[in-house]
Parts: structure tokens; C-alpha cells; sequence
């Protein structure tokens, strides 16, 4: 079958006329006596298989200029209309007019693209001082007069050929270019809204202040290093009055003047945030007790007095409490945050406007923790612990997927006891391992009874770091005979941060193994929206209290939208937790968030009801409304 290609245009420079009939012979007999006698060779040595000259012919346009002026006002005429010369074969001497090489010289001013092929008997230049002027050389080429028929058609095939590539990688080179731009205007845009999460995440929207994540973290930092430090929290007293009498609106310009006394008494080098409400934590280096009080009693004083707050005098103070703990690994952060908050009611109660320090006569939840610990290590022995199940749903025709297993502590002493208590305690002593154990193993029991979905597993930052974790869950997996791809593995932000390098190798260990990762309470701890793209991970589990904040804070909306657009640029899936309403339901199918999990859907469940569930496979909206076991949200 002939291919019939548009043909390609030439542009023939000569001022005899004799020459312009050479040109258009030589391409009219294209095909000719010898062409037919090729073809009949490779006939007999292809068959039928040979292929056709005429199917590869290459179909030329010409065009004939009598002068330099002539062939550059063609050439400018022909990019004007979209229709550019492949090639150009220019006479040297062409008088009267310009010559050849002040033609080419201004051919190639207009279209770099063309090739020039200079065609001459005898020329007053040399092929350098046309290239210098013409060039670059490996667009401009010679024939000498006289020219054979098949010495000027294989050129101009040739060069058109050449001509017609130069441009599809010219195109695809732009083509290219184009989207590098993109992607690197992506990768901005991707980097400022990284940035400007992480500051909503990290900040009060009302003083700019760190709020308590940042602050939890600045503890969390401060405590790995050695040395004493001081953590104080400051509640403002009397504060619900300028609110009832002056309005929200004048008590938010108190907690921003407030906020700015904090950081000017401050000791040098403090973290001072806004922790909710009318309540402050500052973060300082001490050399002991009395400086702690010391700093924080200058505080209170500047707090103290007479406030103008929209042009009324407003009269108030402010309460402190403070503990003052060793670092370097020694002090729990989440523990020195609650013994100051201790302190601090302990001073509202005495009377306010004074700072008091911890001391352990406070802290009944000290003895309360005790007793925790111990009845823990009893626990599984006795049977008072077990496991429920709350199914996680795919956004589209909510098909059950998996089950994250939780954990239940029933004791005979004080009844139910929260995860949210008794795992905390747990992890800060070697029960956790024990527990983890437990855990694992009957959730891989259970796995065995779903038709086809997966358990979803939690593991704190200390089982996370033990010796051999990879290996020690691999041999409970295959102990029990269950594939990997059906386990996933929940670990927290903290887990992986603390030890980066050893986090991402033992990642990637369990990713080849098979097994499924998941990044849970994404957005509450120390990650890097941009540094987890180093992690073996499938999934991004949103923290609940975004969630729960989306309808009322433009701060949580504004984050579960940006977790949504990493993880889907990343590849992974996003699960959003704590889905409790129809609302979220709907906000988060429309912001692309893959899965979901929450009260709206089921509580956790004993094993029975779950394995219910599974086999229902895909939930309804009355799932809800259910018959439920009274799990927490932990």
C-alpha cells in the first residue's frame, strides 16, 4: 500500500534558468529505469515480501527563487504561513542581487531550522566563510555542478528527512521541558502548602504561638538532652469574666497581650506556647528548683494589673505551676506536662496569682499508676484482657477491607480501664512486650476466621525498637499460618522519628516480607510531610481529632486536605479515623481520602460481631445504628 505523506517543500536558488530544469527533471524522474531495476532485484530476493520504492518515496515541493532577495522574502513568507522549507539549494554567484552566501547568511537569520546546501561550480568563498555566516556546520552542506539526478534526490531526501526528525525532537524536547516546569511548579506548590500545614498544625491561630503539639514536641526534644529543665503552665485568673462581661472578642486581645508578656519575661532561650483556652506552657533550661520559681513568679508579677483591652480597663493575673525534671532520657514528657498542670490547680486552689511547685503529695495518679502496672502483668493470666474489632471501609461502596484490633482491659478492682491509661503505663515498663505478644497472637488467631480481609495491628515505639522486631514477627506469623499480606502493621510518627535510619531499614524488611505499614495519628507527631516519601508505607491513618475538627476549624480542614494530596502524590492510601457523621462522610469522599473508619460506621466489636461484618462485606448507613459492643475510641 503506497503511503502518501504531504510532501516535503525545497526551495531551489539559481539565477539560470537551465539550472531550475536540472531541479524539476531531477525530481520528476524520481522513479526511473533504474529505480525499476532495483525494484526488480528485490523482488526476486524478497518475493512478496519486497518492499514497494514507491511506498518510501519521498514526495518534495519546490518552489524556485531567480534571487537571494526573492528566495528570503520566500522563506519569510512560507514561516509566516506555517509551511517552513526543509531545504534550500543556493547558487553561489547569482549577480545581479546578493550573492549565495549573503542568501544563506539571511536564510538562517530566519529559519534556523532549515538546511542549506550550497551548490556551485566555482565559488568566491570558501565552505569556513559560509559556515561562519550560514552555519552551525552541520546544517550546511555542498554539491558541486554538474549534479547527477541521484546525487541531488538522495540529498534532498535526506536533509528533508533529517529536517522532519530535527523537529519531532525539537517538539518533544519542548514537550518535555514544558512538563519539567510543571512538575517543578507542583513541587512548589507541593513544599509551600507542606509549609504552610505544618505552620496551622503547629501554631495558635489566634497568637501565632506554638500550640500544644509544638510544644509537646519542644518537651519531647528537650527531654533526650541531659541537664535540668522546667516545664510551667499558666492559666489566666478570672478570664471567664472579661468574656461574659466584655465579650469573646475582647478576651481574645487579652490572651494576645497576655501572650506577648509571656514571651518578653520568659528566661532567655524558652518555648512559650499557647496551649488552649486562656492556658500557656513555657519550656526552659534551669539550674535548679528556685530559679524554676524564681522565673515563673516574675512572670505572674507582669501578668498582674491593669489591662486596656478596646478602650476599657480590665483588671488581671495569672496562676503558675512548675516541675523541674532531669532530662537525657530520664523524664517522660507527657508525664512532666501533667505533674505542672498538677501544680498549676494546686495554686488555683490556694488562691491564685502565685506559682507552686510539684511535689509528689499532688499526684494521686502517681499511686494510681502503681497499681495499674502491676494488675497489667496479671493481667492475661487472669483473663481480663481481650480484643475487639472495628472495620475499616473503603470511601466508595464502603466494602469492608480489614479490622484494626483493640485492646480491652476488664479488672476486677476498678472495672473497665481505658487503653488511653493503662498502654502508656505499659509502655514505659517491659509489660508492653508481653501485652504486644498477646495482642499479635489473637489478632492473628482472628485473621484466620475473615474471608479475606486484614487485621491491622498497633505496636508502640518500644516494641517498635526491640531486637530482632522484624524476625520476631515474622516467627509469630508463620507460627500461626497466617500470610503477611493479611497483617498490617500500625506504628506511630514517634516510632519511626526516633531512630529514622533504623525506622526506614526495618520498614522496608517488613514491606518485602509482605506485609502491610501504616503511619497512624498522621499530622499529630514529628514527621515531615516531605521526609516520609524515605518509608516503605501503604497507608496514612488521618488522626480523629482533625476529623472531628473539620466542620468547625478552617486549620483541620486545611490539613486532612493536604494529608489527602501527599498520600495520594506518594501512591498511598489515606485513612481517615473517627468518622462519626454523614457530614464526614461526604467532606472527606470529596476530598479523595481512600478510606475510613469510625463510630459512623461501627464501634469495635467482639470477635463474634466482626466476623459478622466481614462475611456482611459491604456496610449500609443503618450500620451505625446497630447493635454495637461499648468499646472506646481507643
Amino acid at each position: 500500500m503506497t503511503v502518501v505523506a504531504a510532501p516535503k517543500r525545497l526551495l531551489i536558488v539559481d539565477d539560470e534558468p537551465a539550472m531550475h530544469d536540472s531541479y524539476a527533471r531531477s525530481f520528476a524522474a524520481q522513479r526511473g529505469a533504474a529505480e525499476d531495476a532495483l525494484g526488480a532485484m528485490a523482488a526476486e530476493l524478497f518475493g512478496d515480501d519486497a518492499p514497494d520504492a514507491a511506498d518510501e518515496a519521498e514526495a518534495f515541493d519546490l518552489t524556485h527563487c531567480h534571487q537571494g532577495l526573492d528566495a528570503v522574502a520566500a522563506v519569510e513568507a512560507a514561516l509566516a504561513a506555517g509551511t517552513p522549507y526543509a531545504v534550500a539549494f543556493i547558487d553561489v554567484r547569482m549577480p545581479p542581487g546578493i550573492d549565495g552566501r549573503e542568501t544563506a547568511r539571511r536564510i538562517r537569520a530566519l529559519d534556523p531550522e532549515i538546511n542549506l546546501c550550497i551548490v556551485t561550480g566555482f565559488s568566491d568563498f570558501s565552505p569556513i566563510e559560509i559556515s561562519k555566516v550560514a552555519g552551525p556546520a552541520d546544517k550546511i552542506f555542498y554539491i558541486a555542478k554538474p549534479f547527477e539526478v541521484a546525487e541531488i534526490v538522495q540529498t534532498a531526501t535526506a536533509l528533508a528527512h533529517r529536517w522532519e526528525v530535527d523537529r519531532e525532537l525539537a517538539a518533544a524536547r519542548a514537550q518535555l521541558a514544558a512538563q519539567i516546569v510543571q512538575l517543578e511548579e507542583q513541587g512548589a506548590e507541593l513544599a509551600a502548602n507542606e509549609s504552610r500545614a505544618i505552620h496551622m498544625a503547629t501554631h495558635d491561630s489566634l497568637t501565632d504561638a506554638p500550640n500544644r503539639l509544638a510544644f509537646l514536641r519542644a518537651l519531647g526534644d528537650r527531654a533526650k538532652r541531659p541537664g535540668l529543665f522546667a516545664t510551667a503552665m499558666f492559666d489566666l485568673d478570672r478570664f471567664k469574666i472579661v468574656n461574659d462581661t466584655l465579650g469573646h472578642l475582647a478576651g481574645d486581645a487579652l490572651i494576645r497581650e497576655v501572650c506577648s508578656i509571656l514571651h518578653a519575661q520568659a528566661p532567655e532561650g524558652a518555648v512559650v506556647a499557647r496551649l488552649g483556652g486562656d492556658e500557656f506552657g513555657v519550656l526552659f533550661d534551669t539550674p535548679g528548683e528556685e530559679a524554676a520559681v524564681m522565673a515563673c513568679d516574675r512572670i505572674v508579677a507582669a501578668c498582674a494589673g491593669t489591662h486596656q483591652v478596646f478602650g476599657n480597663s480590665v483588671q488581671s493575673g495569672a496562676s503558675a505551676g512548675v516541675v523541674v525534671v532531669e532530662g537525657a532520657g530520664v523524664c517522660d514528657p507527657i508525664d512532666a506536662l501533667r505533674r505542672s498542670d498538677l501544680a498549676l490547680n494546686d495554686a488555683k486552689r490556694t488562691g491564685r496569682g502565685i506559682t507552686r511547685l510539684f511535689d509528689e503529695s499532688m499526684d494521686e495518679g502517681i499511686r494510681f499508676r502503681r497499681r495499674v502496672e502491676q494488675g497489667l502483668s496479671q493481667a492475661i493470666d487472669k483473663g481480663e484482657l481481650s480484643l475487639v474489632y472495628q472495620p475499616i471501609v473503603s470511601r466508595g461502596e464502603l466494602e469492608v477491607i480489614g479490622f484494626e484490633a483493640l485492646v480491652r482491659w476488664n479488672t476486677e478492682e476498678y472495672g473497665p480501664i481505658s487503653p488511653a491509661t493503662f498502654i502508656p503505663i505499659a509502655e514505659e515498663s517491659n509489660v508492653i512486650h508481653e501485652l504486644g505478644d498477646w495482642i499479635l497472637d489473637q489478632a492473628l488467631a482472628m485473621v484466620q476466621r475473615f474471608p479475606g480481609q486484614y487485621v491491622s495491628v498497633n505496636f508502640s515505639p518500644r516494641q517498635f525498637r526491640r531486637s530482632n522486631f522484624v524476625g520476631h514477627i515474622m516467627e509469630s506469623v508463620q507460627r500461626a499460618g497466617v500470610s503477611p499480606g493479611r497483617v498490617q502493621i500500625e506504628i506511630t510518627e514517634t516510632a519511626i522519628f526516633d531512630d529514622a535510619e533504623r525506622a526506614a531499614e526495618t520498614l522496608y524488611k517488613l514491606r518485602q516480607m509482605g506485609f502491610r505499614i501504616a503511619l497512624d495519628d498522621f499530622g499529630t507527631g514529628y514527621s515531615s510531610l516531605y521526609n516520609i516519601r524515605k518509608f516503605a508505607l501503604d497507608s496514612l491513618k488521618i488522626d480523629r481529632s482533625f476529623i472531628d475538627g473539620m466542620g468547625r476549624e478552617r486549620e483541620s480542614a486545611a490539613i486532612v486536605h493536604s494529608i489527602i494530596h501527599l498520600g495520594r502524590a506518594l501512591g498511598l492510601e489515606v485513612i481517615a479515623e473517627g468518622v462519626e457523621t454523614e457530614a464526614q462522610v461526604q467532606a472527606l469522599r470529596l476530598a479523595g481520602a481512600s478510606h475510613m473508619q469510625g463510630y459512623f460506621f461501627s464501634r469495635p466489636v467482639a470477635p463474634d460481631l466482626a466476623i459478622g461484618l466481614a462475611e456482611q462485606r459491604f456496610l449500609g448507613q443503618d450500620v451505625a445504628d446497630a447493635p454495637q459492643s461499648n468499646g472506646t475510641h481507643g
